[in-house]
This record gives structure tokens, sequence and C-alpha cells, in this order.
């Protein structure tokens, strides 16, 4: 009976086949961008299984099924350097991604990756993903692991503990290690302990990718403190979401580019990642001075009974509201997500102050920023950056593009934009509209710059057997639709997604095929 059952199944799955058919997937008269900086060219792409198999003209040939390309550009999926990926549990299809036309994302970001590592990422192969993703070991998560949000060196025996907690990581597939030196516990290290975990990461091949100790008054130095961990810990550095905050630093992209210049004219290995807004996205809390949050909330709380350390508080806050990512107005600061109060979404926290009959001053703002931290936090949008920064940095030939954006489902709170629109932003409003980037330019900074930066393989060019992560759009119409108002709106233009062989976006229309794979460093 075993024999009859194994013998009608190989029947079944033959049936429909045909010895005939050349490959599975045909895409004609597209043009196509290769993802390097290589002109484009007319070209029929033939894709088998999960790889690309046959470039060239191929009109004459049979596939399963046939896209006709005309007018349309085919390119590399787009690989986001710097995804947060904490939802995908919930939200594995990845749709808010992949309609963005991304194929791979790069998750853990800002110190803030999965532990235990390899137990995270066999759980997410299980469960099955949308789109190719890997992971960062975060050094805040390790950091925190280790010495819960102590404002002090590590000692030598919990020194060795990240050591090996980074090195274990790294064994289980990590592409590197990240830090968020402004966020706690990474803002309390001090950087010969980050060098010492970045070594770690470094011997086994990984890269480094850092939110800034600072990104605005104290931006140079905060440059300048990630090329020397390059230079220490000899291993190639990403300034991840690279920009310019406050307005007394506006401009400054200039002396920070420099800087990367500099470092690679020795042989460091410095690069960027950027999204395409000139506004950025974190909790309210970042408005804190950070030793006021060692310990956690219920410390913080304690702080503010004793009417000095209070006084203290509210006057780094008011600081950085003036100086800092409250740039210089209440009204630069949007709240994003607030459980607490959700009618707060998309207001500001000058709308707040006037809600509650008080002048919108930075000293009330600061109370106010107190307030919301005492009642769990929020997350907030901060318009602190000047847009010529936001066109310098994206010019730079070692800047890629990335998102900085969560999964996110369709009507969930008040996100910033770019978890919606980054990439077609960059194609539609950068690229036609305003041309800063040519078009060649622009999808090399979004394809096969980012795969070398990741040290993937097989992935980032269309090339025969390179793997099958494609995507098609229109380049006269895309364009993303999301905005700091209404976020929630997927953009336009984007025709066709494949991963790994597989549609994803079919004729503009979404489907949840779940055709990624988990990435590890140590098997690509």
């Amino acid at each position: 009976m075993k024999k009859i059952i194994t013998f009608a199944s190989i029947l079944i799955l033959c049936i429909g086949c045909d010895k005939n058919q050349d490959f599975d997937l045909l895409i004609l008269n597209g043009t196509v961008y290769d993802g390097s900086l290589d002109d484009p060219a007319l070209m029929d792409v033939g894709v088998r299984g999960d790889q690309i198999v046959a470039l060239g003209s191929l009109s004459d040939k049979i596939a399963a099924r046939v896209i006709d390309a005309a007018g349309l550009a085919v390119t590399p999926g787009f690989i986001d350097l710097h995804t947060h990926l904490d939802p995908i549990f919930s939200l594995s299809d990845c749709e808010s991604h992949l309609r963005q036309g991304v194929t791979t994302s790069l998750g853990g970001p800002d110190g803030r990756g999965p532990i235990p590592f390899g137990t995270y990422l066999d759980s997410l192969a299980q469960l099955g993903v949308g789109m190719n993703v890997g992971f960062l070991v975060g050094h805040n998560t390790v950091r925190r692991m280790v010495m819960n949000l102590d404002n002090r060196d590590p000692t030598d025996e919990e020194l060795e503990e990240m050591k090996l907690l980074v090195s274990k990581a790294m064994d289980e597939g990590a592409f590197g290690i990240s830090t968020g030196l402004k966020y706690l516990p990474g803002s309390f290290s001090k950087v010969e302990e980050v060098i010492e975990l970045s070594k770690e990461a470094s011997q086994k091949g990984g890269i480094y990718t850092s939110h800034l100790r600072d990104e605005g008054l104290e931006v140079i130095a905060s440059v300048e403190e990630a090329i020397t961990i390059s230079e220490q810990a000899a291993i190639p550095v990403i300034l991840t979401h690279h920009k310019v905050i406050g307005k007394p630093m506006w401009g400054k992209s200039n002396e920070t580019l420099a800087l990367v210049d500099k470092a690679r004219a020795r042989g460091l290995d410095i690069q960027i990642d950027q999204y395409p807004y000139n506004a950025s996205y974190t909790g309210i809390s970042v408005l804190i001075p950070s030793w006021a949050r060692a310990g956690g909330n219920e410390a913080f709380e304690k702080r503010l009974k004793d009417a000095q350390l209070r006084e203290r508080i509210k006057k780094g806050i008011v600081f950085n509201i003036l100086n800092d990512r409250g740039g210089d107005d209440l009204d630069r600061v949007q709240f994003a997500k607030v459980k607490w109060m959700p009618e707060l979404e998309g207001k500001t926290l000058k709308y707040w102050c006037t809600l509650k009959g008080l002048e919108p001053t930075p000293e009330n703002g600061a109370e106010l920023v107190i307030e919301a931290q005492v009642k769990g936090g929020a997350s907030c949008i901060f318009h602190a950056m000047d847009e010529a920064d936001v066109v310098n940095i994206m010019k730079h030939p070692q800047t890629m593009i990335a998102s900085d954006g969560r999964l996110v489902k369709l009507g969930d709170g008040h996100p910033h934009p770019r978890w919606y629109g980054t990439f077609p932003r960059v194609l539609g409003h950068y690229v036609r509209e305003r041309k800063v980037l040519s078009l060649n330019e622009a999808i090399y900074k979004m394809t096969y710059l980012p795969a070398q930066a990741m040290g993937l393989k097989k992935r980032g060019l269309i090339q025969e057997g390179y793997k099958a992560d494609l995507t098609l759009f229109d380049p006269e119409t895309i364009i993303d639709k999301a905005t700091f108002e209404k976020p929630h709106q997927y953009s336009e233009g984007i025709q066709y997604v494949i991963v790994n062989g597989q549609l994803t976006v079919d004729q503009g229309i979404f489907k949840p095929t779940k055709s990624g794979v988990v990435l590890k460093k140590n098997a690509l």
C-alpha cells in the first residue's frame, strides 16, 4: 500500500508538467537595472526555482508564468539595512515592507538585536517569513542581560560574559553587532567596552552598525568615536540612519561626511545608511538626560521626588527641546504611539500644552515630557532635521538607503511614513522629481551596495546564478503616499515583487506567499 501511495504522489506531481518548459517565470521586455552602476539594458529574465538562470532575448522560450514588463524597471529586490523587525512574529508576511519593493531586511538595529539569538532565528524560520531576514546581535540587549540598566563600567567578569554572548550570536548567524549609544544602557558604556565587544564580531566576519552616541551637538565627536571603533576593532562600520539633529547643527553634514572620506582614505571601511525624511522617530524619553533614567522607570520616578534632581532633569529636557530633537519648537514633537492617551496620536507637544491650558513654552513642554514618561512613555516623530543635510548625505557615494522602519499593520497607531514609503520616496521624489540621484545610482544604493555591506552572496545583482529577488516598478509613477499627517498609505508604482522566485506582489496586489528565508551569516 505504501508503494502505491508513493507512486500515485509522483504521478500527481507530474500532472501538468511540461518537459519543454524552459522557466518557471519569464520577465519580458523590461529595462533591467542590474544593481551595479552599469547602464540599464532592455533584456528578458528567466527564473527557475529560486534562481535567475537566463538573461537576454528569451521571447521564444516557454514559462509557467510570463510577465510583460514593457515600460517597467526590473531591478534586484531592495535590501533594507535598518529594519525594526520586532513585530515579525505577528506580521510574518511582511506586507508593509514588500509593498515598498524590499525583499531582504537586516533586523536588530540600534543595539536591540534578539537574545537568545539562535533560538529566535530557528523559531522564525519555523514560522515562515514573507521576505528574507537577517539579524544583528544588539549591544544594548547584551549589556542589559548582564548588567541590567546600571550606569557603570562592567567588571572583568561581566565584560567576558558579554563577549561570550556576542561570540555565540555570531556563531548562530548574526551579521554583526549593533549599538544604540544614545539609548539605555548603551549610553552608559565607554568606547573601550564597545571596542572589545566589536572585536568578537570582527573576528567572525561581522559588521558594526551604530546609532551614534549623539546626533545633535556632539555628532562630530560621535562620528569620530565610530571611526575609532572601526580602527581599533578592525571592523567595517555603518553610520546607521545618519543625520544631523537640532537647529544649531544644521549644515554640519559637510563635516561628518568629510570625516567619513578621510577615514576611508586611511583604509577604514566606513559607510552610511539613511532614510529620506527630515524627521526622526523614537521614544519621548530621548529628550530626558540618560543619567536620569539609569535603573529604569522606578528609579526615574524616585529621582523626580527630589526637588533638586527634578529641577536638574527638567533643565536637561528644556536643553534638548531647544537644541536637540525638540527642534526649538513644541510643534516639532509629534506623538505617534500613546497607549495611555491614544487621542494624542498625530498631535504635537504644543497641542497637548494647549489642551491642558498651558502656555507652550519649553519649560511647560518639559513638564509634559516628564508626565508622559511616568505614564509609560510614548513614541514620537521629531521634526528637527534640515532638508539640505538630508540631500547632502543622500548624495554621498557610500550612503545606502534604509528605512529605519518597523513592520506595521495598516491602521495601527500613527507611525513615521518611512514605515511605508522609504524606497518609493527615493525613486519618485528624489530621483524623478528632484533629480538628486540618477535612477541607476538610487538602485545601486538600494541593492548591490547594501548586499556588499552585509556580505550577502548571490543577492543584490541581476546575474545568472543569483537568487531571484526582483522588484518591477514604473519609473514614471512610483511615489510614496504616506505622510506625517496620514501615514497609513501604501506607495504606488510597484507592480511586481519576487522573493526567491515567488511572486509576493503581483500586478500591485499583495500575495502572502512567505517565500522568504532566515539568513545566517555563516550559512549564506
